[in-house]
């Protein structure tokens, strides 16, 4: 009797190096395969994202005399210091003050609005309740109204309970969002296992700890993103502010930027160091939530 002997082939065996080599390639090592195009392409736009920013940094370290030169100067000078300095003590912008107010509305309404909005989303996807699909249309509903239709109520509002030129006017009307209920709301339905939540109820958990202790982490990164988004729109924000703080000793830090513009005579210096240390803590909150948003994703590809 015969017995035919074959040659096992190399790149269907496990051990081969070869093998895995040809596989890594054909899996994510294409994703390198960038032509310089797109190289240039990206190069070119992410010079274009950040001139602003490095020409505000130009001129918030010249002085005003500069700032008339042809052609202008395009490399910064050592005046940032001096400049600051006029900034922080012109008594018309109150820019410290408006720093602080800035910093507290932004994190109270940044706390509140994640809060509220994942333990709405984790409702909304997880719980069952009578109506729950009309609330849900309602509160997606409410992102179709512009902001400024609703200047003129929430004005009478405040003006009715007494807070206007106070902080908690700021603060009150956007503790929760729409946009953020129903970004928490689609990211637990995708994210949280049924299984979970029933484990928990068998291990005699309550709903609020099944939601501290199951649900939360698990919208860690959807809760970075919408943290960082809120922030950065609390800061910014301009109309809602300059309608119920009219108190120029109580400004918030977009109004002392407004008042260093007012005048016949524009201090352009003053007004870019403004802007750029009004900056520092946007990209400051930027960094934090961006490496919770990367661990997260992370931390969900390890464990798929």
């Amino acid at each position: 009797m015969t017995t035919l002997l074959t040659r096992p082939n190399p790149s269907l065996t496990s051990d081969d190096p070869r093998g895995s080599t040809r596989r890594r390639r054909g899996s994510g090592a294409d994703l390198w395969n960038a032509s310089r195009l797109t190289y240039l392409t990206l190069v070119a736009a992410c010079l274009v994202s950040l001139f602003p920013i490095y020409w505000m940094v130009v001129v918030a370290t010249r002085s005003n005399d500069a700032m008339g030169q042809v052609p202008p100067p395009v490399l910064p000078g050592g005046e940032l210091a001096g400049n600051a300095g006029r900034l922080l003590g012109n008594p018309d912008a109150n820019f410290l003050t408006g720093l602080l107010n800035s910093a507290i509305v932004a994190s109270c309404v940044t706390v509140s609005v994640v809060f509220f909005s994942s333990l709405a989303g984790f409702a909304f996807a997880k719980l069952r309740f009578r109506g729950r699909n009309k609330l849900l249309l309602m509160i997606i509903a409410t992102m179709a109204v512009p902001t400024q239709l609703g200047v003129i109520p929430l004005y009478l509002l405040m003006t009715r309970l007494g807070w206007n030129n106070h902080l908690q006017a700021v603060i009150v009307p956007t503790l929760v969002t729409g946009f953020g209920v129903f970004l928490m709301r689609q990211y637990a339905d995708q994210a949280v296992a049924d299984e979970l939540i029933e484990a928990a109820r068998m291990d005699g958990c309550q709903t609020l700890r099944i939601y501290w202790n199951v649900v939360l982490p698990a919208l860690r990164p959807a809760a970075a993103v919408l943290g960082l988004l809120t922030f950065m729109t609390t800061w910014n924000d301009f109309i809602w502010p300059y309608a119920v703080l009219n108190d120029p000793q109580n400004p918030t830090v977009q109004l002392s930027l407004r008042a260093l513009s007012q005048g016949y005579y524009q201090d352009m210096s003053q007004i870019f160091t403004g802007t750029a240390i009004a900056t520092v803590p946007l990209l400051v909150v930027f960094v934090v939530f961006g490496r919770q948003i990367v661990g997260g994703i992370m931390e969900g590809a390890v464990k798929a």
